[in-house]
């Protein structure tokens, strides 16, 4: 299991549990009855769309692959991906970003120099910014969750161009499948604090979806940046499919000591002898 604390204000604090076979949110919480602390845990957007009708297109791909190289390649690709959104956010900050930088491949995970692939995907991201009018970083990485649903996740990219509020999704495939699509309209549907982030209600009613595809290697600009239409009642019908056939699925939890000791095999303090 692993375990990461995201601090989304300084009210909420969100942990989110990954285990090999699923990802849930845990959000503090307090128990009607007893008034004692407690965790609510929240399936993953990404998790809940993983159950979406993958497509002919999909099935195409896993046949023309084969089940372990079509499995060898999801990993690489998810590794790929984790490093490129770790290495986006000091870039998206305004910091600058090195070849030789080092990101985690995954969570948890030993930091790994970008290879020539993933830092092609940061340029592009750094040349689509430069193609735009204006453009102004509101959040990279908000991790919300939608209370009513009992649904979180995390946004990549919550920004304003030319006065018009987009949610960003950053994809390094050369396919967008509608599961990308469904994703979106789940990170729409987030409960955001538009106060903290500064955004009026109104823009927030009129904000625009889309995905940016990274290293985008089928033009010559190594980007694609395609608008989403909002399809949050497929989202709803996804998630219920989700409960579906994950029903009973409990987060693993395990209690650990902060320390561990054997104290037979402590080294015996050396005592001087009294004269």
């Amino acid at each position: 299991m692993k375990k990461e604390i995201i601090t989304v204000n300084k009210e909420k604090v969100i942990v989110q549990i990954t285990t090999y076979d699923e990802r849930w949110y845990a959000i503090p919480a307090t128990d009607e009855k007893t008034e004692l602390p407690k965790y609510n845990f929240y399936p993953s957007v990404t998790w809940i769309t993983s159950h979406y009708p993958k497509g002919i297109g999909f099935m195409k791909w896993l046949a023309s692959k084969g089940w372990d190289e079509a499995e060898l390649a999801k990993e690489e690709a998810g590794a790929k991906g984790y490093k490129v959104h770790i290495a986006s956010t000091p870039l998206l900050k305004g910091m600058e970003v090195s070849m030789k930088d080092a990101y985690p491949p995954e969570f948890g995970a030993e930091p790994q120099e970008l290879k020539p692939e993933e830092y092609e995907c940061l340029i592009s991201l750094a040349n689509w910014i430069d193609s735009l009018g204006k453009i102004e970083i509101i959040a990279t990485e908000y991790t919300a969750f939608n209370e009513k649903e009992k649904y979180a996740g995390t946004i990549d990219l919550i920004c304003r161009i030319n006065e018009q509020i987009w949610i960003i999704d950053l994809k390094i495939s050369s396919q967008i499948w509608p599961e990308y699509e469904i994703q979106l309209s789940g990170y729409s549907h987030l409960d955001i604090g538009l106060e903290e982030l500064e955004i009026k209600e109104e823009e927030w009613k009129q904000r625009k979806l889309a995905i940016l595809q990274l290293g985008y290697n089928r033009n010559k600009t190594g980007w694609k940046f395609t608008e989403i239409q909002d399809q949050f009642d497929l989202f709803l019908a996804t998630k219920k499919i989700w409960q579906k056939e994950c029903e009973g699925v409990e987060p693993q939890q395990k209690d650990y000591p902060l320390s561990l000791v054997i104290e037979k095999l402590k080294p015996k303090e050396n005592k001087k002898s009294k004269k």
